[in-house]
């Protein structure tokens, strides 16, 4: 199928983009690196009345530390962010995941802000916005705000954004997993959407933050001592993996969500352990 005919708008500067955004609000959708964006205009799964693209826009393409936190533009691709020089030493866990993220061929065209505000319940990054906790900077021509990964995703494909607000930055704390972290993904084929992924970081104060993605329509994270016992650990992922139940698709079933949980969690454990 092709798309609906539409509107195209692109943008010479930010302030630009946030004018036409409050002008034409709902009527627009947002338009980067269009991995996801491009097929649901092709299936019509939605039929906006045009598109806004910020992919030139060189005030989104930044990627700053400042503050002790990572600042990365909503256009900045996941090509360049995984060529970033300070990627491992300031955000270890995102340097294991990234890689993950489709395909050499898409990460050179989707971007990290386009990931985060597209939900997907199985993608990584929102998953290592949620793990890390990071923060989603949203500007209008009013001003700006700052949502954390939980008050910013909001359900399966579903956000917070307000229909004059962009997202202009992604923001993670940096140097978070540096005392150990660890990522493993189950999908069929490597670059296809996640049945399961699960991060494990540990925090600067030793405290254990278990991710996984796939189990619920938003990434979901569990806060656990850093000196709890392996069996207890094993306790608390059985509990963890029963509170979200997961679903069943045509990929797997919920038991099986459950099983890869039950089973992974606790290798990520010990392959940090052994690493410390």
């Amino acid at each position: 199928m092709k798309p609906a005919a539409f509107d195209y708008y692109r943008a010479e500067t930010l302030r630009e983009a946030l004018e036409l955004r409050a002008e034409k609000r709902d009527a627009l959708r947002i338009i980067a690196g269009g991995q996801s964006l491009g097929a649901m205009l092709n299936l019509r799964l939605v039929s906006p009345e045009g598109l806004l693209d910020i992919s030139r826009l060189d005030e989104l393409k930044q990627i700053e530390v400042r503050d002790g936190r990572v600042e990365v533009g909503a256009a900045v691709t996941q090509s360049q962010l995984l060529d970033w020089a300070g990627l491992r030493e300031k955000l270890p866990f995102v340097a294991q995941a990234l890689p993950w993220v489709g395909h050499f061929q898409t990460r050179n065209r989707g971007t990290v802000g386009g990931s985060i505000c597209h939900g997907d319940p199985s993608s990584e990054l929102p998953l290592a916005l949620a793990l890390l906790g990071g923060e989603v900077v949203l500007r209008t021509r009013r001003g700006s705000r700052r949502l954390s990964a939980g008050d910013f995703q909001l359900g399966m494909l579903t956000n917070a954004c307000e229909d004059d607000e962009i997202v202009v930055a992604v923001s993670f704390p940096a140097g978070v997993g540096a005392r150990g972290s660890a990522f493993r993904e189950v999908a069929r084929r490597h670059g296809d959407f996640a049945i399961v992924a699960i991060g494990l970081v540990v925090m600067d104060k030793g405290q254990i933050r278990l991710g996984v993605s796939g189990m619920a329509d938003t990434p979901q994270v569990l806060e656990l001592p850093g000196d709890i016992e392996d069996a207890a650990f094993v306790e608390q992922v059985e509990a963890f993996a029963w509170r979200l139940k997961g679903h069943t698709d045509i990929h797997a079933s919920a038991r099986y969500r459950r099983d890869l949980l039950r089973r992974i969690a606790p290798q990520l454990l010990s392959e940090v352990r052994q690493c410390a």
